[in-house]
């Protein structure tokens, strides 16, 4: 890279009073209502999920017993024992995954067979033998889709993005065939790269095929050995891959928490490298824009603060925020108001907000052009083919307006409003939700091991579909279910939605929040002053 507690039933983070969070890049701006919730974990609730996953170790170590015995039989292939030899795949290491998951399976990858628009139809299947095999019955089941990433609701089969997609596969093909090192640099490439720094505000971008190796395949290209790596400690696989394959020296610090980060920057910047002492070649600070699992939104102001005063470098992922935050969908930046030269390293995919695939990585021509020449990423990876790169540009120039039409504005100001009022909505019913009042993740706490499957079931039954996620994908005691929101979303859509919640969270018991009062709403003067259209004035287009 060129130089340069205790348990409690309520603990919410609210920025509302406290240390306003003020951007100091652009010092004039007027203070922004902000509000995350964290609920801690019940300690009744608490004790009964641990006896829960108790109880279902205990029973898959007996099921294990009956299995090496021959009484029960397993339909899978196991590694032949050669004598001498340390075997390579350790069967203990599959327990989780042989007795706790497979058991309910059928709640994941289930096939779909339409576009995942704001309703989708999933191939029904059947396990005649517990999870270890399914069979099709030949039958769909159509669901309202809370489970996808489809922002902005550009998942579509038809449409002026579907129509210039079809065309570009008849103009270029469906492949590339080629490294953008070699022969796989098109027109359309160029082109896609000169919007997205448009787009994001920089001199210059580079897009890559896929969007896990933005991440994991370039932040060795920017550090290593002699470097510190400060990263969240929620940060996505990717990023933390992408950190440990740099040879660079990682420390977390506690999610969003800022007093812990400028500690470990500060003692880093004391004490230098390990040994040695010497200083650090380079300080690199990994941050989110929107935390998937968490659904809360970094503070970018603070995170700007503290950089500027340590003079470290700032890489921000906004595979979540970027199509979905901020009053022009141009992701954390815009919603913080903050300017973009302030990040070093601006990352983020294609694959949330744009119904698209692979990444992006914007920033200065001299950070890009060193990028360009160096990363693996863009030297062995196969091109982008034109297609997507064409959904990109299609959808991309429609949040711009450049279409000369509302309808990127109508998406934005409908998902904004949806994401309000279905928290607002889950709070009010009682439920346990995390996360920042204005992220479209939206994750509902379930915590016993027995109700994650439970509450799958019985919203696929009525018709809803969504993501239910457990142990070790979060804490033991943080089950949950993750409904991700969409502008292809109505009012309609979600308050039955809502209605499907409710119903399922009585029959459960999940509704344990204890938290009075929810202060935020789609109607607080300050957010709908924010967006030009919301879903109370203007429908969004079909």
């Amino acid at each position: 890279m060129p130089h340069g507690e205790g348990n409690g039933y309520v603990k919410t983070v609210k920025r509302t009073g406290e240390k306003k969070a003020k951007c100091l890049s652009q010092p004039g701006q007027a203070l922004r209502k902000h509000f995350e919730s964290f609920e801690e974990t019940p300690l009744a609730i608490a004790i009964l999920t641990y006896l829960g996953y108790g109880i279902l170790i205990l029973f898959g170590h007996i099921r294990d017993f009956l299995r090496n015995w021959q009484i029960e039989k397993v339909p899978m292939a196991a590694e032949p024992i050669r004598e001498g030899w340390v075997p390579l795949y350790q069967s203990f290491e599959s327990f989780y995954t042989r007795n706790l998951y497979r058991r309910i399976r059928d709640c994941w990858n289930r096939p779909i067979c339409s576009v995942p628009g704001a309703e989708f139809d999933l191939m029904e299947r059947q396990s005649p033998d517990y999870g270890w095999t399914f069979n099709f019955t030949g039958k769909k089941v159509r669901a309202m889709n809370m489970g996808s990433y489809n922002y902005l609701g550009f998942a579509q089969s038809e449409g002026p993005c579907a129509d210039n997609a079809e065309k570009s596969t008849r103009d270029w093909g469906v492949g590339v065939c080629s490294s953008r090192h070699e022969l796989g640099s098109f027109e359309i490439h160029l082109e896609l790269e000169k919007l997205v720094a448009e787009f994001l505000g920089v001199e210059s971008a580079i897009a890559f095929g896929m969007g896990f190796a933005t991440n994991s395949m370039n932040i060795p290209t920017l550090v290593g050995k002699g470097s510190l790596i400060l990263s969240d400690a929620l940060n996505h696989s990717s990023l933390v891959l992408g950190s440990r394959l740099s040879g660079a020296q990682i420390k977390t610090f506690r999610h969003n928490d800022m007093k812990d980060l400028e500690e470990k920057i500060r003692d880093a910047v004391v004490d230098g490298q390990p040994h040695t002492h010497r200083p650090w070649k380079k300080i690199l600070i990994i941050v989110e824009g929107v935390y998937s699992m968490e659904g809360s939104v970094v503070k970018l102001p603070e995170i700007i603060r503290i950089k500027k005063k340590y003079k470290a470098y700032l890489y921000l992922d906004e595979a979540h925020s970027i199509g979905a935050l901020g009053p022009r969908g141009r992701g954390v930046v815009d919603y913080w108001s903050c300017n973009p030269k302030d990040i070093d390293i601006m990352m983020g995919t294609f694959t949330k907000s744009f119904g698209s695939a692979g990444g992006y990585i914007g920033g200065s021509k001299k950070l890009i052009d060193y990028i360009r020449t160096k990363s693996h990423s863009a030297c062995y990876a196969v091109s982008m083919s034109a297609p997507v790169a064409q959904q990109i540009i299609s959808s991309m120039t429609i949040i711009m307006g450049l279409d000369g039409t509302d309808e990127g504005k109508r998406r934005i100001g409908r998902l904004a409003w949806n994401c309000r009022y279905f928290r607002r909505r889950l709070h009010e019913m009682g439920f346990i939700i995390y996360g920042n009042m204005d992220s479209p993740v939206v994750p509902l706490l379930l915590f016993c091991p027995g109700k994650i499957a439970a509450f799958s079931r019985e919203c696929l039954k009525r018709g809803l579909a969504t993501v239910v996620v457990g142990f070790p994908a979060t804490p033991i005691i943080q089950s949950r279910a993750r409904f991700c929101l969409s502008a292809a979303h109505t009012k309609e859509m979600i308050d039955h939605a809502l209605s499907i919640i409710g119903e399922v969270g009585t029959l459960l018991s999940l509704k344990y929040s204890r938290m009075s009062g929810v202060p935020f709403s789609e109607d607080d003067v300050e957010f709908q002053t924010r967006y030009s259209y919301l879903p109370c004035v203007d429908k969004l287009k079909e």
